[in-house]
């Protein structure tokens, strides 16, 4: 399974991410350039190819879907 993961970039070539993993290249980046506009440190942000499995959607906002169901 394929997945996109936002990565933030930080003076000195630093680079760091988060568990955020969205299903197709245009969430992670629309989820990527709407964090950037809020975040002062950060410097730029891209996003890379994984395979780990999708934890996200982006619809205007970030949404964390559940990996496991609750059980009762």
């Amino acid at each position: 399974m394929t997945s996109y993961a936002p990565i933030f970039e930080f003076s000195h070539g630093e680079t760091a991410g988060n568990a955020q993993r969205f299903a197709t290249l245009t969430e992670a980046k629309a989820s990527a350039a709407d964090r950037f506009m809020r975040w002062t440190l950060p410097t730029g942000w891209h996003v890379v190819q994984t395979t780990d499995p999708v934890n996200y959607r982006y619809d205007g906002r970030d949404i964390s879907i559940p990996t496991t169901e609750a059980k009762p």
